[in-house]
């Protein structure tokens, strides 16, 4: 239970968290970034952990010089094509089987359905656009794996949607992040960062579904 009030804590204040870890332990920021990206898109069981939010504080610390910019979008760039490769070869490794699990602790049944009915509506594509959608963005290229899509392709998509997603969304920290209001706000725009993506999603799967029906 402790583990779990934590995780909501650091998620929703993600910001002061990662100022107080640089303050601390300086370089090994960098590791602790790679990791969270790096275990958000490339395993299906932790897809609540920051992403946006995350990429947008980043670039606000790098605008305050607390962290480097560049090594900063580089770090996260690697991990968030990595992972998305790890979860896509997972994907096709499981295969069809998929389709047969349950909803369990391990496995979100319904944050996989979203994600599948985006893929069948946007193909490729789905792995770029649900770079900013929040648990689509973990499931995505598991279901690539999952419908077997050309690994070539993939990694084209993934490389594309990976450099968009960290370099926009961390330069707009970057710019953003000193602004008065910003600054007075950011605990709002965290939460708008996870909830209007959430919003999208769902109204995405329910249009979806509504047109085959």
């Amino acid at each position: 239970m402790e583990t779990i009030t934590f995780l909501i804590d650091f998620i929703l204040h993600v910001d002061r968290y990662l100022e107080m870890f640089v303050q601390n332990y300086g370089v090994w920021v960098y590791a602790l970034l790679f990791l969270i990206v790096f275990v958000e898109t490339g395993l299906v069981v932790m897809p609540f952990l920051p992403g946006d939010s995350l990429l947008f504080v980043v670039g606000a610390l790098a605008g305050a010089e607390l962290l480097s910019y560049p090594v900063a979008c580089t770090v996260l760039m690697v991990a968030a094509v990595l992972g998305d490769q790890t979860n896509y070869t997972i994907g096709r490794y499981f295969g069809p089987k998929v389709f047969g699990w349950e909803q369990s602790r391990f496995f979100n049944r319904v944050a996989f359905d979203k994600a599948h009915a985006f893929y069948e509506t946007y193909g490729g594509v789905t792995i770029i656009i649900a770079r900013f959608m929040p648990f689509v963005r973990t499931f995505a290229p598991f279901v690539a794996g999952v419908a077997a899509m050309d690994r070539a392709k993939f990694t084209f998509f993934n490389v594309v949607g990976a450099a968009i997603w960290v370099f926009g969304i961390c330069t707009a920290g970057y710019f953003l992040g000193s602004l008065p209001w910003v600054k007075a706000n950011l605990d709002k725009i965290i939460w708008a960062l996870i909830i209007v993506p959430g919003l999208l999603v769902m109204f995405g799967a329910w249009r979806s579904r509504h047109q085959k029906r």
